[in-house]
Parts: structure tokens; sequence; C-alpha cells
């Protein structure tokens, strides 16, 4: 069991839920505003997509991460930023020609996908570790795309958060490792219960843990009403742990939940569990991040993006 957990809070994701839960914060103010609700509701980390403000769709607007990113970094609370770097990787079948892509399809290179990271600079980032059937799409993340992108995020001096949807990411993220890829004991996040990639039950969790590299560091999550279930199975099982209406609409069911509320529950779950959930600060030492505004300051003396 873990007894000093590391809880991130996953303010809004790429999905069409805004429409579904009127919670799920759409403009850059909207997404900080959650970002600072949650992290003085206990969350040590928030991990961010930003959205068009107009239509509520995925954005990948560098404007709009640095709002974001601003706007939590003046605020009055302390909380480690994760911004995601695996926008652009949607691809749907023409329903004419299934040979290309139709309507929704999203494809962005590695390097539009490290932009955001590389110019902002977060203590972390979202490494998607491979291709996967999402649902009724596939998202698109072939290897030597990946090995570009950890690249990308090496020379940003960024810690990547390894998301791996299914056991052959697992095997792809230590093969990352082995190639030097990945700088320092690597963090990896268990994404479970997504369609068709790896359910959200205790024996793939458990199968996944047991893949991972003897130094790693690791989380868990589970989407939708598995979300609270897979928090409390990844701090028995030696875990860290994410919840945030990325994943999860419902505080419980018929009942449409917050950012802070789904927070403030899943404290009292690890804190019922006899574990507490690490500061901000703790996490930064724990995970060996850099220090923002130090790694800010650095890239403003030398001009330089790396």
């Amino acid at each position: 069991m873990n007894r000093n957990v590391i809880l991130t809070c996953a303010v809004t994701g790429a999905g069409d839920t805004a429409g579904k839960n009127p919670s799920v914060p759409v403009t850059p103010k909207q997404i900080a505003h959650d970002c600072i609700d949650a992290a003085r509701a206990g969350a040590s980390v928030a991990h961010i997509h930003v959205r068009d403000p107009e239509t509520g769709s995925v954005s990948h607007s560098v404007d709009h991460f640095r709002e974001v990113m601003e706007r939590v970094r003046e605020a009055d609370v302390d909380i480690v930023m994760n911004i995601t770097a695996g926008g652009g990787g949607d691809w749907i079948p023409d329903v004419a020609d299934p040979t290309r892509g139709g309507p929704g399809t999203d494809i962005q290179t590695p390097a539009e996908r490290h932009a955001p990271v590389g110019e902002l600079l977060p203590e972390l980032c979202t490494l998607d570790c491979g291709s996967l059937n999402f649902g009724d799409m596939v998202y698109v993340n072939p290897a030597d795309w990946l090995r570009k992108h950890a690249r990308l995020v090496q020379a940003a001096g960024v810690k990547p958060e390894l998301e791996c949807f299914d056991l052959g990411h697992v095997w792809f993220a230590r093969q990352l490792q082995q190639e030097g890829l990945i700088d320092g004991d690597p963090l990896f996040q268990l994404c479970l219960g997504i369609p068709w990639g790896a359910e959200a039950d205790t024996e793939t969790m458990l199968a996944m843990r047991n893949k991972l590299p003897a130094d790693a560091h690791w989380a868990a999550f589970g989407i939708g009403r598995h979300q609270m279930p897979m928090v409390a199975q990844a701090v028995l099982l030696g875990g860290h742990a994410r919840v945030g209406l990325e994943d999860n609409l419902y505080l419980e069911k018929g009942v449409l939940a917050t950012n802070a509320q789904l927070v403030e529950k899943a404290v009292m779950l690890i804190e019922n569990l006899g574990a507490r959930v690490m500061s901000p600060a703790e996490t930064r030492l724990h995970l060996g991040l850099h220090d923002p505004l130090t790694a800010r300051a650095a890239k403003s003396a030398t001009g330089s993006d790396a």
C-alpha cells in the first residue's frame, strides 16, 4: 500500500462532455479556475487540456494553454501543472472512403504536439505510449513518432508522464527508457476503462503494474463509475491516483460533479484507507521535478525553447 499519494485532477479533456455536465470548464479562465479549486480541495497535480472557447471542442492553441498556466501560477495556491501533449492523434474513417480521414480527424506531428510544452515548460507533460482503438476512432501514435516526441520532451527538461492505455504501451515505454529517451525514474499513468484498451479492474491494473520498471513511479485511473474504485485500488497496490471531469462526470449515480468535489471525495477515500495526499511541494521533490520559476528564468536568459 502507498501511504503518501500524489493525487492528480484532470480538469477537462477533449471529449464531447461540456454539454453533458455544465461544470466542465471550457474557456481558459474556467479551466484555470478549476485548477485552483482543485488545489484548494487538496489535489497535488492539475492535468489540463484546452478547448475552443467558442465551440467547446478541442484546441491546440499555445495561447489558450498560456492563459491557463499564467492564471494558475499567479493564484494564491500551489499546484503542479501537467500539460497534455497527446492531442492531435484522432483518426476517424470517412464514411464514403474509409481509406481517408473523415470529419473529426485531427492529426498533429510530434513537433506540433510538443509546442505548448516547449513554450510553457510545465513540470509535467503527458506522453501517450502507443496507438489504440479509442472507442469508435483510432488514436494514432506510431513508434517513430513517439521516439521523436520523447526526444523533444527530454530536450525541454520536462518530466513525461508515460500514459499507457494497454499492456503493449508499458512494453514500449520500457523500450524508450532502455534507449535513453527517458531521464530519471520514469512516471507511468495506467489509463483504464477506455474502450478498447485496458479494462478497469484489479487483474488488469496488477498485470500492468507488474510489468513496470523497478524504479518506476506509477498512478492509475478509471473512467466513469470506475473512477473511485480505481483510486482505492491504485493506493492499495502501491500507486498514485487521478480523478477529474476529464474521466468522469458524476459524484455519485445521477449526481453531476465538479472537479473540486471529485478531489474532495478522493482525498477522503485516500485518508480513510490510512494514507495521505502529498502537497505540490512534496510531489516536486518526490518526482524530481524542475522548479517552474527557475525553468522560466533559464529560458528567458538563454532565449532557448529548451
